[in-house]
């Protein structure tokens, strides 16, 4: 590879993207980026702590992306309401480009990556799901943790999951105009990796790799 990418991959929850996003970041030696564990991070701080949003935005550390926490429903929950702070948003976002900006090149996967973060980005995928592919998916996987809940439930939470990131006035969830659109409703993970990678690879971008 002569040139060193950087790769944005945005779209709902549940739709595959962080999957796919270490895959590609794996495949191609890049650095990755889960822009949701800021907000994640952010959120479930704000919540044990009763602090503003907004300032521990401003003084987030990489280590406070290590907790365990972070990659629960509620973590993502309270991720989704603290998303739409612009404030927060604001704070955040130094922290994001810095992360792109690496002579190394980056995968950055969330909401905005594409649109907001990164617009400039060599490679921009879109990846997303029906809502209800998306909430068997995370049923499958809250009970497999051992977590007792109803698929009803899972997929009413998503759905207002999504109606909050659709419908916020800061950064809005949505497709930059110039992304790749990747439908992964009937695609288990290998497939939606192949589809991405071919997709790169006609970009230009190949592993240096063996």
């Amino acid at each position: 590879m002569t040139r060193r990418p950087v790769i944005t991959i945005d779209g709902p929850a549940g739709a595959g993207k962080g999957t796919l996003a270490r895959r590609l970041a794996d495949h191609f030696g890049l650095p990755h980026l889960d822009t949701g564990l800021l907000y994640r991070a952010v959120g479930l701080k704000a919540e044990k702590t009763g602090r503003s949003p907004v300032e521990i935005a401003a003084g987030l550390e990489p280590s406070d992306l290590a907790d365990p926490e972070l990659r629960t429903d509620g973590a993502g929950q309270a991720a989704s309401k603290v998303a739409v702070i612009q404030e927060v948003r604001a704070n955040l976002l130094d922290f994001q480009r810095k992360f792109a900006a690496q002579a190394a090149g980056a995968v950055l996967d969330g909401r905005d990556t594409g649109t907001i973060i990164c617009p400039d980005a060599q490679v921009k995928l879109f990846v997303t799901a029906s809502v209800e592919a998306r909430a068997e998916r995370r049923y499958r996987e809250l009970r497999a943790k051992g977590v007792d809940t109803i698929k009803p439930r899972v997929l009413a939470e998503m759905a207002e999951r999504d109606r909050r990131d659709s419908e916020r006035a800061a950064a809005p969830l949505k497709a930059a105009p110039d992304a790749y659109h990747l439908d992964t409703s009937d695609m288990d993970a290998d497939a939606a990796f192949a589809a991405a990678l071919a997709f790169i690879e006609r970009k230009g971008f190949r592993s240096s790799g063996p």
